[in-house]
């Protein structure tokens, strides 16, 4: 084979995680701190405005309808979607959606923690489930965008307008990425570390109409620790949704979480951070379409992401290797990049299979993306070539 020359031009920022990711570009801790109420507590009045106005900028800029609820709560989307789980489910059958390590998890939790009547529906990576199998009386647990496997749901379309059952949206690595139909989300949650470039630590959660008529009418048969808690005496604890979060935030994270959302309003608001994003996408995609021994993990055009972009190894003589091996690769490839300032972190997911995962949000730049392309074809020969010496 041909070993390229080493390419010559850098990306300008080489963060290509997809969790935490990338910071948006032109960020800086003294722009941060300009506005960040470090040594208050979180219920002073300036403290709990900045929360409120955090809440009120992000209902608007995802244009989330008037009688829907947006609150900000612990443990970053892990802890907002078991929140809604735990405090929800139990009331109808379940239909799990699996097609990646996160809606694995959820399904895990309802059918082994929770011990529900729930019917898991499983793809593999790269795949989706029969969505058209999904039952409107029963309550869906799904990832709008599967964040370790690089497939996102096309559309809200097979979710019933009259369904009886609550639908919960994990939209981590979408929400501000992709169109989410609020009219189809009963529940909606998602992170500030993702999209948005913020700290990590605290979830979103935004209810409709319905998920708050649950809450208030359905009274689970299980113990809720005091950070599940979002109803009382039958009634919605709405000082959640007012920024009076249920625990101590985390200021510095909430003061980056504000920078990030007027970044977004500076540019464009969320048109101008999916277009960012399908850019990237686009870009990569381009590379991989002409690009012999690498190619998306997701076959159908349009259902691959356009955030956590992931990659297999084609090529005849690595695909041929056990996945032991293949992993192997795959980590020399990336132990090159991030040696030489190209690239970092962006090694496939644990539980996904071998392979490359770049993100692509829309903190990141496309002429970054541009200028990783090369180093990725540079990575793999010399990965390659040290293989076959060995």
């Amino acid at each position: 084979m041909t070993f390229p020359a080493k390419p010559q031009v850098l990306p300008a920022r080489h963060e290509f995680s997809s969790g935490p990711c990338p910071k948006r570009p032109g960020w800086s801790a003294e722009a941060l701190m300009r506005h960040a109420w470090l040594g208050r507590s979180h219920r002073a009045a300036g403290p709990k405005a900045q929360l409120r106005e955090i809440i009120d900028r992000t209902a608007a800029l995802l244009n989330v309808p008037d009688d829907y609820r947006v609150g900000i709560v612990p443990a970053s989307d892990t802890g907002a979607y078991e929140m809604a789980m735990w405090t929800m489910l139990g009331a109808r059958p379940v239909d799990a959606l699996v097609w990646e390590s996160f809606g694995a998890g959820w399904a895990s939790d309802a059918t082994q923690q929770l011990t529900l009547d729930a019917r898991v529906l499983k793809a593999e990576y790269g795949a989706l489930p029969p969505l058209a199998e999904v039952r409107a009386e029963a309550d869906v647990l799904f990832t709008q965008n599967g964040t370790t496997s690089g497939a996102r749901i096309p559309d809200f379309d097979w979710i019933a307008d009259d369904r009886a059952g609550l639908t919960f949206n994990d939209a981590t690595s979408a929400a501000f990425a992709q169109p989410i139909d609020w009219a189809k989300c009963d529940v909606t949650t998602f992170s500030w570390q993702k999209v948005m470039g913020g700290e990590a630590a605290h979830g979103m959660l935004i209810l409709g109409p319905r998920a708050v008529e649950r809450l208030e009418t359905y009274v689970p048969d299980r113990p809720l620790p005091k950070v599940f808690r979002l109803a009382k005496g039958g009634k919605l604890i709405e000082g959640v949704f007012k920024g009076e979060t249920i625990n101590t935030p985390s200021m510095l994270a909430a003061a980056d979480a504000l920078d990030a959302l007027m970044w977004i309003e500076r540019i464009g608001g969320q048109a101008a951070t999916q277009a960012r994003a399908t850019a990237n996408a686009a870009a990569l995609q381009e590379w991989a379409d002409a690009t012999p021994w690498i190619e998306n993990l997701v076959a159908d055009p349009a259902l691959r992401s356009n955030t956590s972009v992931c990659l297999r190894i084609t090529d005849p003589a690595v695909a041929a290797l056990e996945e032991a091996a293949q992993r192997a690769f795959t980590k020399k490839m990336v132990g090159l990049l991030e040696a030489e300032g190209a690239a970092l972190d962006v090694n496939g997911y644990r539980d996904a299979p071998p392979g490359l995962r770049i993100w692509c949000g829309a903190t990141v730049d496309t002429a970054d993306v541009e200028a990783l392309t090369p180093w990725l074809d540079w990575a793999f020969a010399a990965a390659k070539s040290e293989a076959a010496a060995a």
